[in-house]
């Protein structure tokens, strides 16, 4: 009988990348709308690219099998 895959968790894929290094990184939520009432640093800060801690890491690579 033949093996079965794992599945991508698809959620997981559209939202986080797995670097070239090895981390997993994500873009910050929030945004998007109502950014009136938020801070320029805020917004600033939505801006740059977030990473996964390296105590989670593992968890989230379970759902991207593949290296989606």
């Amino acid at each position: 009988m033949a093996k079965v895959k794992m599945k991508t968790n698809r959620t997981a894929a559209k939202r986080l990348k797995i670097t070239a290094t090895g981390k997993v990184k994500y873009t910050k939520g929030g945004v998007s709308h109502y950014n009136t009432k938020k801070s320029s640093k805020r917004k600033r800060q939505g801006r740059k690219p977030q990473y996964v801690p390296k105590n989670l890491e593992h968890k989230v690579k379970a759902l991207l099998p593949n290296d989606v």
